[in-house]
């Protein structure tokens, strides 16, 4: 069948062997892509050109606005997902809080330029000792200037005000395996279970499981959610120190102040960090994560 012309059209998911688009039309397509143009990633805006009535390829991508990446197990970059405008970092009681896979995804969201906002989920199992124990935790992060959203998906808990935050804007969910996020985007979704069926539809795979990024849009248009694979660990390459330091954002004050040009803000005389440190302007809990982080830095670049 002879091409139709070139049109536009929003990247739902990317697999080994095609690419689901949703058309301006909003209708849902198949696509292979032109070898040329790189890697096509969820959340792109594509050119394509229709084949038959439910396929097409991609011919080029238009420039993305932002990225979220993170290294495969080769140590190579990946893109996880383009032209978000915020990130969700879920966390729950289990898997065990860990600041410091919070610290990575904060760094990696800031130098990527997108907003962070930090979610605790599943609160409808813990005890209020518990829950005041991890709010505890994460007024460390509401100190210095970051959102926290507590929700339940099983009690509807926080849900309004996490779609006010949602609206209107290209989002991720990210997070460990096993705190949630996909129970969590489908409560938020009951309105659009039917777009949900037709993206099933579309794909033959039935009930969406999280093996690779999703884009799904919010009621009404208002923006879309993007459901991203658990993961156990996030790792930061390609970034160096200065990079690290500009990505814990309560640092930025003291960057440029010290003694010395070249510090490492190790242990140098007129280090303006380590002063800031000392001085309880930057928290201890949050420093020795930076430290943790240009070691691992370090260690994979050498």
């Amino acid at each position: 069948m002879k091409s139709s012309k070139q049109t536009t059209g929003t990247v739902i998911a990317a697999y080994r062997s095609y690419t689901l688009i949703e058309g301006d039309d909003n209708q849902f397509y198949k696509c292979q892509q032109r070898k040329t143009i790189g890697q096509v990633v969820c959340g792109d805006l594509v050119n394509w050109q229709a084949e038959d009535q439910h396929a097409g390829v991609i011919t080029s991508i238009n420039e993305r606005r932002t990225i979220l990446q993170r290294p495969d197990i080769n140590g190579n970059l990946r893109i996880i997902a383009s032209n978000i405008d915020q990130v969700f970092i879920v966390v729950a009681h289990k898997p065990e809080l860990n600041e410091g896979l919070i610290d990575r995804y904060l760094v990696a969201a800031e130098n990527s330029h997108i907003k962070p906002v930090i979610l605790l989920n599943k609160i409808d199992l813990l005890q209020e000792q518990q829950l005041e124990e991890l709010k505890s935790r994460l007024s460390l992060y509401q100190d210095i200037g970051y959102p926290v959203i507590y929700t339940s998906a099983k009690q509807a808990h926080g849900l309004d005000s996490l779609i006010k935050v949602l609206n209107d804007n290209n989002n991720i969910f990210v997070g460990q395996s096993g705190v949630g996020k996909s129970s969590l985007i489908n409560t938020i979704l009951e309105d659009s279970n039917a777009r949900i069926g037709e993206i099933s539809e579309a794909t033959g795979k039935g009930k969406h499981t999280t093996t690779t990024a999703y884009l799904y849009p919010l009621k009404q248009n208002q923006g879309h959610i993007i459901d991203s694979p658990g993961v156990r660990e996030f790792g930061l390459v390609k970034l160096n120190e200065q990079e690290v330091a500009e990505g814990f954002i309560e640092f930025r004050p003291f960057i440029g102040y010290c003694k010395f040009r070249n510090c490492a803000h190790k242990n140098e005389p007129g280090c303006a960090l380590l002063d800031a440190v000392k001085e309880n302007k930057i928290s201890q809990q949050r420093w020795d994560s930076y430290q943790r982080i240009i070691v691992s830095i370090n260690e994979n670049n050498h």
